[in-house]
């Protein structure tokens, strides 16, 4: 292939744009629209095989988009090299674009607030149910970059398929709050709009004052005596499951 040397044009956008790291994060990526200006491979071959396999319909697109390179210039790229031998830079989606997507109405489906998060792993798993389900955005409070590697690494690259932005929770987008919470209404006697934003508090300490003071609904997961918690993606995953089922 032919064009600038991948190596060089990385270093020149690395500190601009989103890591993808490793085949399944650059095939959600480029299946939702990223722009990617450089993606490289140790093995150009077995990952065009691995899309002919899993992705046939991005196939032609990392034809064009991959170059081969050393494995030695791989790994000096990545911080944590991928089974897959691949990696590419994506260009970040605009604020603003889904800042209008987030305060759109009526909305189809919720949004997710991860009210100051601490966990990177969790919070990029959040955002892989969050686009599975179809929801409007994930939003973050706090000080947790959701564009961080390590996120978009536990995401797969799913943060292009919907809204992923960090705010205050005076800027959450409008919308009826219902927030998680071990003294709420039992979540399987609540009907879930469409239009809700959906709050989960932190793994450490739950919700903040300032988010608990912004819900209009608490609602509660079933647990079995004596289980202090669940995971933050399966709090998630339990309530954009009763979301989708589209009853109390």
């Amino acid at each position: 292939m032919t064009g600038p040397d991948p190596v060089s044009l990385w270093h020149r956008l690395v500190d601009t744009c989103v890591l993808l790291d490793g085949f399944h994060a650059l095939k959600h990526a480029v299946r939702f629209g990223a722009e990617v200006p450089v993606a490289v491979a140790v093995d150009r071959g077995a990952a065009l095989a691995l899309a002919e396999e899993l992705a046939p319909d991005v196939r032609d697109t990392l034809d064009a988009l991959l170059t081969q390179v050393p494995e030695s210039a791989y790994a000096s790229l990545v911080p944590r090299p991928h089974p897959t031998g691949v990696a590419a830079l994506a260009v970040r989606p605009s604020r603003a674009a889904h800042l209008e997507k987030l305060a759109h109405t009526p909305r189809t489906a919720p949004v997710v607030v991860l009210d100051n998060p601490r966990n990177l792993g969790n919070a990029g798993a959040v955002i892989r149910l969050a686009a599975g389900f179809g929801a409007t955005g994930v939003v973050t409070t706090g000080t947790l970059d959701p564009w961080h590697p390590t996120v978009v690494r536990g995401g797969a690259g799913l943060h292009f398929a919907t809204a992923v932005e960090r705010l205050t929770v005076a800027e959450l987008p409008a919308g009826p709050v219902f927030a998680l919470d071990p003294e709420g209404d039992d979540i399987r006697g609540v009907k879930l709009p469409d239009d809700a934003v959906l709050a989960f508090g932190s793994e450490r300490s739950g919700l903040s004052p300032e988010l608990r003071a912004r819900a209009g609904h608490l609602v509660a997961l079933p647990m079995r005596p004596q289980v202090s918690s669940y995971n933050l993606a399966t709090s998630v995953a339990m309530t954009l499951y009763h979301w989708s089922l589209g009853g109390a």
